[in-house]
Order: C-alpha cells, then sequence, then structure tokens
C-alpha cells in the first residue's frame, strides 16, 4: 500500500473510498504541518519550564519540582507521541508499523498516566499549603516530593509494561494504530479506573476542600498580620493557578478517557475519528501549561525573558525573579 493509500486510509477513516492521490498527498502535507507545529509548540514551551526550574535558584521549591515532573512528561509527548503519530499516518513502511504502533502506544500510557498522577499529588501539596500551612514545609519537603515523582513514574511504567506485552485482539479487521480498539472490555474499564478516574476523583476532592478552607481564609484576612496576610495570599493565588493546570488537563482528557471506557460497553459503535478527535485534544494539553505559568507567574515570565534573551549565559541563577 502506497502513502496516498495509507492517510486515505488512517486519516478519513473510509477504506472504501475512492481517494484521489492528489487529495490524500494534500492531506498528508496538511497533517504534517499541523503534528510537526503542535510538537513543536509543546517541545519548546516545555523545554522553557524545565530550564527556568533546573537553573533559577528561587524556583527550588517542592511544588516546583513537582511542575518540573510534568513539564518533563509533556516535552516526552511533543519529541515522541506527536512525531512517532504522524508517522504511522503517513508512512508506507509496513515491517515497522506493529513495532512503532506498539512502541507509540505504550509511551502515549506512561506518559499521560504520569502526567496524571503528578497532578495528583500537586493537588496533595496543594492541601497541605492552604489548609495546614503550619506542618506545610514538615510534611512537604524536597525528599518527600522526590518520592512522589518515583511514584507517580513507577506507577506509569508499570501500566505501559503491563501495555506492550499484552497481545493484540486477533479479530482486529484493518491496520490502524489505536490503543482503544484492541483491548478486552474489562481490561479497558479496570485501567481507566486505576490510571485515570481514581487520581480524578482524589483531585477533586481535595480542591474542593483547598477551596472551601480558601473562602474562609479570605474572609478572615484583613485581621490578619501583613506577613500572614500575604503568604496566604500568595498561597492561594499559586493554588489557583495549579487547580487551572488540572482543570485544563482533565478537560482535555475526560472526553476521550469517556469514549474509550464506553466504547467497548457498546461493543465499539463510536466511531474512529471521534475517537481520534479526543486523542489529539489530550495531546494538545501538553502544551498549555507554559502558557498557564507564563500568564499566572511574574517568576516565570522573568526566568522564561531571560532564557530566550541569552541572559541565563551570564550566571544569573541566583538573581531576584520578579
Amino acid at each position: 500500500m502506497d502513502s496516498s493509500g495509507v492517510v486515505a486510509e488512517q486519516f478519513l477513516f473510509n477504506e472504501s473510498a475512492n481517494v484521489p492521490d492528489i487529495t490524500a498527498v494534500t492531506i498528508s502535507y496538511l497533517f504534517c504541518i499541523f503534528g510537526g507545529s503542535l510538537s513543536v509548540l509543546i517541545t519548546f514551551g516545555n523545554l522553557l519550564v524545565i530550564i527556568s526550574i533546573a537553573y533559577f535558584k528561587q524556583l527550588h521549591t517542592p511544588t516546583n519540582f513537582l511542575m518540573l515532573s510534568l513539564a518533563v512528561a509533556d516535552l516526552l509527548v511533543g519529541l515522541f507521541i506527536l512525531p512517532f503519530t504522524v508517522i504511522l499516518v503517513v508512512s508506507s513502511y509496513w515491517h515497522l508499523y506493529d513495532l512503532l504502533c506498539r512502541v507509540r502506544s505504550s509511551l502515549d500510557l506512561l506518559l499521560s498516566n504520569s502526567s496524571i498522577w503528578n497532578m495528583c499529588f500537586i493537588s496533595v501539596d496543594r492541601y497541605y499549603a492552604v489548609c495546614h500551612p503550619l506542618i506545610y514545609r514538615i510534611k512537604i519537603n524536597v525528599r518527600v516530593v522526590g518520592i512522589m515523582i518515583m511514584v507517580s513514574w513507577t506507577v506509569a511504567t508499570l501500566n505501559g509494561i503491563i501495555f506492550t506485552f499484552q497481545a493484540p485482539d486477533k479479530g482486529q479487521k484493518y491496520k490502524r494504530c489505536a490503543s482503544f480498539q484492541n483491548k478486552a472490555q474489562g481490561t479497558v474499564v479496570v485501567g481507566v479506573l486505576i490510571a485515570f478516574f481514581f487520581p480524578a476523583i482524589v483531585m477533586f476532592a481535595l480542591y474542593l476542600k483547598i477551596f472551601m478552607v480558601a473562602q474562609r481564609q479570605a474572609r478572615s484576612i484583613l485581621s490578619m498580620a501583613n506577613s500572614a496576610a500575604a503568604a496566604s495570599k500568595m498561597e492561594r493565588k499559586a493554588t489557583k493557578t495549579l487547580s487551572i493546570v488540572v482543570g485544563s488537563f482533565l478537560l482535555c482528557w475526560t472526553p476521550f478517557i469517556l469514549c474509550m471506557s464506553f466504547n467497548p460497553l457498546s461493543n465499539y459503535t463510536i466511531p474512529f475519528h471521534v475517537m481520534q478527535f479526543f486523542k489529539w485534544l489530550g495531546w494538545s494539553n501538553s502544551m498549555f501549561n507554559p502558557f498557564i505559568y507564563a500568564f499566572f507567574y511574574s517568576q516565570f515570565r522573568s526566568a522564561f525573558r531571560m532564557i530566550m534573551t541569552g541572559k541565563i549565559f551570564k550566571d544569573v541563577s541566583n538573581c531576584k525573579l520578579f
């Protein structure tokens, strides 16, 4: 099968259609441009976040280290998942298709699972910062955050390994690379519950508690000392920003997760292109976080500006970020 035939089957999802070669080639070019542009945006944005947190000592905080781990997962989505997906859609080298498909799907599961567990631990960090500020520095320190990051990546890696060694469905009719097509119904439901809904429920419960406490703090903040009031206000602002990060993740990934959960129950009646659209919506979330940090955090804006203007080559790691 040539590349135009692959694109017609993979992207238009109509194996019986007689699509002209020029149309398929045009679609393949547009798809490469779109996928390549999104990959560059994700890679560049998250690389800024990683360099900022790693280089500037003012950003060396437990919360930011969790954000660093999240940025690494998003960076790898831009470096590997999107380029591999573009290759799978437009490539005609079918002897490597199955291997590349399995590698891409395993990495996809690993990185998305790592992201949601990192966000779950970020919500734990925010819970202690807002609801238990007096013991926050005791409970949440660099060592504890290191354990959180290790747990996030270990659980995600185990899920990726389990997926890699699971046999595909022998009844699969079409040569499409989609992790949501070849799993047993029970495996899908259980996997989704562990990988997505459980940490999502934990995050929702913690942020609900956080916002209830934050409202009480806001009402009593006028009677507090100036330094305590400023600290409380700063923590609540950080919590609000990170809740936006979590919210954008859930908004982008929930449609795909729900479709993947109900697809086996409906005997796989959800159209393939609908699943793919929601999958790309989930991947696009990886480019949002750097923009959110830049919009809400003056420290990250200053760090990004110094990196892009080359000032970091002048040993400014100890400078004050505003």
